[in-house]
């Protein structure tokens, strides 16, 4: 994306051939120029729509760091992780278990995250479970007592609302296995997951409130289907994550140009912006820490599945247990490390 011209992008789950290419070190090609920063389009709904809601902010970074910027799409959770961990983007956003793998095993670092409300009053970021009106399951109670009838659609594993957080949080403490207890169930976006349920294609679906908020104004008949069955603690922020070969005052342009955004007094198509990328209050600076708390949920869901899970013997689960006991305090050792005062 050059400013003033379209929005470049890279195809759907093909590699950006620029940012593989040992210059974004630089930023600069063989003759000066400067090359493209790659984007890693979030996996929220429609790819086009999601594209066209992020396009004015990626202006004003490209703008703000003087490069051009395009972004790669991705329709599944392995692809984008893939295209992370060989270096072939950027920055882009990720939260939970994707973060976290980016971060601890891959090349990126956080500098910034969703800023949440601090309101009580307000309503918090949070996983749901949703259910058919008609001839779906009437209450909650009627899911955990006996899920082998209903069908699920989920999110991936490393969904934090579409998967970790209704595991942990709900369906385990109830020795439910979201992957296996259910009469079937079928793994997408939230988007396709309610239009599942919506439709009659699945029982009960994942979600969380803010991609609920969407569906309903994007799909108010299918919504009106639906009822919210359970809902969530309120669970962690996104993070944007930055490659960490980024040249420091590239990285320094990116945080502050997302710090700014929005805040500014009468900024109100910023703020619009910011509105339709479901970050009303817009963004606020951040460190690996920001990411203990995803940690935190991997080491609960782990411990909970080791405990409910049958193993050969009393020792292996022992073995298990403390296996991820140490893997969890290497990761908080990692992440403490990086936080910066």
């Amino acid at each position: 994306m050059v400013v003033g011209a379209p929005l470049a992008g890279a195809a759907a789950g093909a590699p950006p051939a620029p940012a593989a290419a040992p210059a974004t070190r630089t930023g600069q090609d063989g003759q000066g120029a400067a090359l493209p920063l790659v984007f890693g389009l979030p996996l929220v709904g429609d790819a086009v729509e999601n594209r066209r809601r992020w396009e004015p902010l990626l202006v004003a970074l490209s703008s703000a760091l003087r490069r051009p910027v395009t972004v790669f799409s991705a329709f599944q959770y392995d692809t984008l992780a893939h295209a992370v961990q060989a270096g072939r983007i950027d920055f882009t956003l990720l939260s939970g278990r994707m973060a976290l793998d980016a971060v601890i095993d891959g090349p990126m670092q956080v500098v910034a995250q969703v800023r949440r409300r601090r309101d009580p009053r307000q309503v918090e970021h949070r996983a749901l479970l949703l259910g058919r009106i008609k001839d779906g399951p009437a209450t909650l109670d009627a899911v955990l007592q006996d899920p082998g009838r209903w069908r699920i659609a989920r999110g991936d594993r490393r969904s934090v609302s579409g998967f970790i957080v209704p595991q942990s949080e709900l369906l385990l403490p109830h020795g439910i296995d979201i992957e296996t207890s259910f009469k079937a169930e079928t793994v997408g976006n939230h988007q396709d997951n309610a239009l599942a349920v919506a439709n009659g294609d699945a029982d009960v679906a994942t979600s969380n409130s803010t991609d609920f908020e969407r569906f309903q104004t994007l799909f108010p008949a299918e919504a009106g289907r639906l009822r919210v069955l359970w809902t969530s603690l309120p669970t962690p922020p996104a993070q944007i994550v930055v490659r960490r070969g980024l040249p420091a005052d590239q990285q320094a342009a990116l945080r502050r140009v997302l710090l700014d955004y929005g805040q500014a007094p009468g900024a109100e198509a910023e703020r619009a912006v910011l509105r339709g990328l479901q970050a009303d209050l817009g963004y606020e600076s951040a460190d690996d820490g920001a990411l203990l708390e995803a940690a935190r949920m991997q080491r609960d869901l782990a411990l909970r599945h080791a405990r409910l899970a049958q193993w050969v013997s009393e020792d292996a689960r022992a073995n298990r247990i403390a296996k991820v006991e140490r893997e969890y305090q290497a990761q908080v050792r990692r992440l403490g490390s990086t936080t910066r005062d």
